[in-house]
C-alpha cells in the first residue's frame, strides 16, 4: 500500500470495494483493530485463482493491523448456497469432511489465518431452536429479494438453499459473541448473505457490525474464475503445478494486465505504473505478465516453484525435455495429442501409423532433416525403436515434429 493512501483508497484502487454497509466502516478500516472475517465452503478439497484474490484482501486488512478468521464452512457446504442458475447436488458429508481438513491446512500453510469450522456449533443445533431463536427475525420478502435467491426462484430453489443465508447470519452472530468479530467481507455474490448476518446481529444484540463485498474475479471473457464455470486453476500444486500456474498467468491477456496486477499483488501504485509503462513500450516481452506470474507463485508456492517453473518453460522453448522433471510430464502436456503405445515400433512406422506424419515417406524426410526428436533429443536413424526402454517415467515418450508440435506417447 503506497503511503499516502489510507487502507480504503487502496483498496478502491486496486477495485477491490464493491458494497460497503456503512460510511462508517470507512475510519475503522484506515483506523481502527477490527477482527473479521471470511468464510468458503468445502466443496473442493483446495482453493482456486477465484478465491486467492478474495485472500488476498484479508492478507492486506491484516498488514494494516486487522485481526483475520476463516471459516470453512461444513455445515453450510452440506446445505449449499443459491448460485442464481440452479439447484447444486447433493453434498456428500464424508467429502466435505475431508475437503475441510485439507483446506484448512492449505490456508494456514498458504495465508497463516486462524481457522475455524462452522458445523463445530451447528451440530448440535434443534431445528425448533433455530426456527425460534433466529427465523423470527428475518422476513421472507427480506431473503427472497437478495439477488441469487430471486434469480433461482425462476427456475426454482429447495429449502435448503433457500435457508443458506440465515445459517450464515447466524454464523456472524456465533463469531461475534465468541470472538468479537464486527466485519464480514465476502465475494459480490455473497452480498445478501453479509447483510443478513448484520440484521440478525442488529436485532438480537443492537451492536453496529459491518460487511464489504469485493468484486469478484473474472476471466478475459468476464467469467468468474471458479470451479463451477470450469476453468479453476488450483491453488494446490499437486492439482495445478506450479508450471501451469505460470503459463495460465503469462498467457493472460494485455487487456487484464493493469487490473491483475491491482489485484493479485502487494505491488505500490507506483510500481505497477512503471511495470505498465515498461509493458505498454515492448508488449512482446510481456513484462507484466511475467511480474504477475513471479509475485503470485513466489507467494503461493515460494521462489524456488517460481523458478522451476521459469526452467521448464525454457527447456519447453528450447526442446530440451529431460530438464523436465518427469513426473510432470503428464501434466505439462496434458493438452496435446495423445497416443496409446502397445508394443515395441520402428521410428518410421510409429511416425506414419500414429498419423504424426502423413506417410512413411514424410516421416523418412522428417527425420533425415532432424526434425524429430524423441524425449528431447534429435532422431536421425530410421531404424530407431520406440519402445518402453526409452519412456520417462516408464511411461511418456514426448515426439517432437519441428519446432512446435508435440505429441505425447503413453504405454
Amino acid at each position: 500500500m503506497d503511503k499516502e493512501m489510507t487502507l480504503y483508497e487502496d483498496l478502491q484502487w486496486r477495485g477491490l470495494i464493491k458494497d460497503i454497509s456503512s460510511e462508517d466502516l470507512i475510519d475503522k478500516l484506515n483506523n481502527g483493530h477490527l477482527t473479521f472475517y471470511l468464510g468458503t465452503d468445502p466443496t473442493a478439497d483446495s482453493l482456486h485463482i477465484g478465491h486467492y484474490s478474495t485472500f488476498l484482501v484479508a492478507k492486506r486488512l491484516q498488514k494494516a493491523g486487522h485481526t483475520p478468521i476463516l471459516l470453512v464452512g461444513a455445515a453450510t457446504g452440506l446445505v449449499g448456497d443459491p448460485r442464481g442458475t440452479g439447484e447444486r447436488e447433493k453434498a456428500d458429508a464424508k467429502v466435505i469432511e475431508e475437503n475441510y481438513t485439507k483446506l484448512k491446512a492449505q490456508v494456514e500453510k498458504i495465508f497463516e489465518i486462524k481457522c475455524l469450522n462452522n458445523y463445530d456449533w451447528f451440530k448440535d443445533v434443534k431445528y425448533i431452536d433455530f426456527l425460534r431463536d433466529y427465523g423470527k427475525y428475518i422476513n421472507v420478502n427480506y431473503m427472497i429479494n437478495k439477488d441469487l435467491v430471486k434469480r433461482q426462484l425462476e427456475i426454482g430453489i429447495s429449502y435448503a438453499e433457500f435457508s443458506y443465508m440465515l445459517i450464515q447470519g447466524v454464523d456472524y452472530k456465533y463469531l461475534h459473541d465468541n470472538y468479537g468479530v464486527t466485519l464480514q467481507i465476502g465475494g459480490s455474490d455473497q452480498w445478501g448473505n453479509l447483510t443478513t448476518g448484520i440484521e440478525i446481529i442488529r436485532k438480537l444484540t443492537g451492536d453496529e457490525v459491518y460487511a464489504f463485498s469485493i468484486p469478484l474475479a473474472t476471466d478475459s471473457q468476464g467469467k468468474k474464475m471458479g470451479k463451477s464455470e470450469g476453468n479453476a486453476v488450483w491453488l494446490d500444486i499437486n492439482k495445478t503445478s506450479a508450471y501451469e500456474l505460470y503459463q495460465y498467468l503469462f498467457n493472460l491477456e494485455d487487456s487484464m494486465m493493469e487490473a491483475y496486477l491491482k489485484r493479485f499483488t502487494f505491488l505500490s501504485r507506483s510500481e505497477i505504473e512503471e511495470i505498465m509503462a515498461k509493458h505498454l513500450e515492448a508488449p512482446e516481452k510481456r513484462i507484466a505478465q511475467e511480474t504477475l506470474a513471479h509475485e503470485v507463485i513466489r507467494d503461493i508456492h515460494g521462489e524456488e516453484e517460481y523458478q522451476k517453473a521459469v526452467e521448464i518453460s525454457k527447456a519447453l522453448f528450447s526442446g530440451d525435455i529431460k530438464k523436465i522433471p518427469s513426473n510432470l510430464i503428464g501434466k505439462i502436456f496434458n493438452n496435446v495429442e495423445h497416443i496409446s503405445v502397445t508394443e515395441p515400433e520402428n521410428i518410421v512406422d510409429f511416425l506414419a501409423n500414429h498419423n504424426i506424419c502423413s506417410s512413411k515417406r514424410e516421416a523418412r524426410e522428417f527425420l533425415n532433416a532432424g526434425s524429430i526428436s524423441i524425449n528431447g533429443d534429435k532422431v536421425t536413424d530410421n531404424e530407431f525403436v520406440i519402445d518402453k526402454n526409452i519412456a520417462l517415467e516408464d511411461k511418456y515418450v514426448v515426439i517432437r515434429k519441428g519446432k512446435k508440435k508435440y505429441f505425447l506417447g503413453e504405454f
